[in-house]
């Protein structure tokens, strides 16, 4: 009986993880980082839309799926999260050994630190402020399977998330990520961007990694702004409140009654 009770326990607490989650090679969640809490995913018109907290750190957790290496070029607001670049399939990204799930926590500086994501007023935010405001809102990750060796394998030592150059993916055409715009139903709120965050430590490496195709095996993309702008969107409905019970004008005067029957 508790060997069951356990089961389902861990089954319930999966399916509870997974509904946070988007993808199929790799599974994406948008993680609040400061309560630790995957962002749920609202489906809108075919979408997946989140709710952010202005002010807040948020990072983009990937984790791979597959039993092979995995390439995740990921971008926000448009711009790739390490090169800074008009984001595009093409560029940089990070790999992922067979079953590795790491946080993307900010705009990459350099092989050590990063600049954490924080949601911030569209003004504040870093494509604003670098004159890129077409596509501010959006979460983009394109995931790439490997080309399988050819000959001797060539062995990589496993280390968190590292950075795959450029180069490894030379002779590819460059593709332009297509443009994501959000609904055009008037919000109350100034949209939310993505912020240049403090610095924070995060080491990575370089290695090589050859696509097995020019185009992503799998795209993901995912809307942001705040809770008050997606409910007045549509997006998300809030519930209608929960009214306290009808007052007594007068709870001190019984009501007024005949005369009853007499017993049997």
């Amino acid at each position: 009986m508790i060997r069951i009770l356990c089961a389902m326990i861990l089954a319930a607490a999966a399916s509870m993880c997974n509904a946070q989650t988007v993808g199929e090679i790799g599974k994406i969640a948008v993680i609040d980082r400061d309560t630790g809490v995957a962002l749920v995913p609202h489906r809108y018109r075919g979408e997946y839309w989140v709710a952010g907290v202005p002010g807040g750190r948020y990072a983009i957790e990937v984790r791979n799926r597959l039993g092979e290496r995995l390439l995740v070029v990921a971008s926000v607001d448009g711009i790739n999260v390490i090169s800074g670049e008009t984001a595009a399939w093409d560029q940089v990204g990070y790999v992922f050994d067979p079953g590795e799930q790491y946080q993307i926590g900010g705009w990459r500086k350099s092989d050590t630190d990063v600049a954490a994501f924080t949601f911030t007023a569209l003004p504040n935010s870093y494509a604003a402020r670098t004159g890129r405001l077409a596509n501010i809102g959006v979460i983009g990750v394109a995931m790439f399977r490997e080309q399988p060796p050819t000959g001797v394998a060539r062995e990589h030592p496993r280390l968190p998330a590292p950075v795959a150059d450029a180069a490894a993916s030379a002779g590819v055409a460059a593709q332009a990520a297509p443009m994501m715009r959000a609904p055009t139903s008037p919000a109350p709120e100034a949209k939310l961007g993505t912020g240049h965050g403090e610095r924070e430590y995060s080491y990575v490496t370089h290695t090589q990694f050859v696509r097995l195709q020019p185009e992503p095996n799998e795209l993901i993309r995912i809307h942001y702004d705040s809770l008050e702008n997606l409910v007045a969107m549509g997006v998300i409905r809030r519930p209608p409140p929960v009214l306290p019970p009808t007052a007594d004008p007068f709870p001190g005067s019984p009501n007024q009654q005949y005369v009853p029957d007499p017993p049997g």
